[in-house]
């Protein structure tokens, strides 16, 4: 989704942003930072950018009330692309306003990054893009050099790991009418309350209604449906479950587009069922504003997250695990009238 391959780190500010509920406060820098070599760039590049590789979900900045002009964060970003030499004191802006949203007592304070990038490119566009990264967490690490013909140690406290980004957003220039491109990075969640600051309360983002959010959407309505629904309406077996999320999975795996009525005909087949299916997935729609289309194409990356959550384990007790990937015919469940307990019989050719 983003690559980093020609882009080039053009400006950066760093500030210092507490949290005022604990009595912290911020500390603003003068003036841009100064790169004096080759080798710190490349390692903020590396720090920045990699983790938005497998980035897939697009955002939007918005805000509540419908007007885009009071997005902050919308705010501050544009005075930026429209006047580079704005860039500092925007930068400032942006720290006071993430100070102004730091309002719960387990957010933790921590250095404020903002750069401005040339040439990343996102969905096959080379755009600039504002950067806004927060380091919260410090680590300590041992430093081993050759000292008088043997060796000495040495350590560094509350450094930062590079190859573990807390939170980050890159704002891309483009779409500025819709609230920009913007990808989004938050690996600190501390908490519901907390955890929500960064997307809901500083940058105010709504994921774009693309093929991947329609695809993860209706998998994951699906799962819900099957998983937590179903036992409302209809008696069914574990093993009924895991075949009804193994084929729509199957579905998913191998169709290109996703149909409703041949999804739920293929995949569901009991039109009591059907409605019941359908009228979940309305209710979710209404509930998280998020209309999800009858037809739409269907996101393999979208398809190859939600694959790592669909169980196909059938527990048993303590003793055993059942991996259904396939036939559920060959896998019978029945009860031991002499050992007061179920069981289930499996059928199978060979043994690997």
């Amino acid at each position: 989704m983003v690559t980093f391959f020609e882009a080039s780190l053009n400006t950066i500010s760093v500030h210092h942003v507490g949290n005022p509920s604990i009595n912290e406060m911020y500390s603003l820098s003068d003036n841009p930072l100064e790169l004096k070599d080759e080798i710190i760039p490349n390692l903020l590049m590396q720090y920045f950018l990699k983790p938005f590789e497998k980035a897939n979900e697009v955002y939007h900045l918005t805000h509540s009330s419908g007007d885009l002009n009071l997005n902050e964060i919308h705010h501050f970003v544009t005075r930026i692309f429209e006047q580079k030499e704005k860039f500092h004191e925007a930068s400032e802006l942006i720290a006071k306003f993430l100070f102004k949203v730091t309002t719960h007592p387990n957010i933790k304070g921590g250095e404020l990054y903002v750069v401005y990038f040339n040439k990343v490119q996102i969905e096959g566009n080379l755009l600039d893009a504002i950067g806004i990264f927060k380091s919260e967490n410090k680590e300590t690490y041992l430093k081993v050099y050759p000292d008088k013909g043997g060796f000495q140690v040495d350590y560094e406290e509350n450094a930062i790991n590079i190859n573990k980004l807390d939170k980050g957003v890159l704002i891309f220039d483009i779409e500025k009418e819709n609230g920009y491109k913007v990808v989004v990075i938050d690996k600190n969640n501390t908490g519901q309350d907390a955890a929500v600051y960064w997307k809901d309360d500083f940058l105010q983002l709504k994921i774009r209604n693309d093929s991947f959010n329609q695809t993860s959407n209706t998998l994951g309505i699906y799962k819900n449906f099957v998983t937590q629904k179903l036992d409302d309406e209809f008696e069914m077996s574990k093993a009924d479950k895991i075949d009804l999320l193994n084929r729509s999975m199957k579905y998913f795996k191998e169709k290109d587009t996703f149909d409703m009525d041949e999804f739920t005909g293929e995949v569901i087949g009991n039109p009591k069922a059907i409605e019941s299916f359908k009228t979940f997935k309305s209710q979710y729609e209404q509930e998280f504003d998020s209309p999800i289309s009858d037809t739409f194409e269907i996101s393999d990356n979208a398809v190859k997250k939600q694959a790592k959550v669909y169980k196909s384990v059938l527990k048993l007790d303590k003793n055993f695990h059942i991996y259904i990937h396939g036939n559920k015919d060959l896998i019978e469940k029945g009860f031991d009238d002499g050992k007061a307990m179920n069981y289930y019989k499996v059928y199978f050719k060979e043994e690997a």
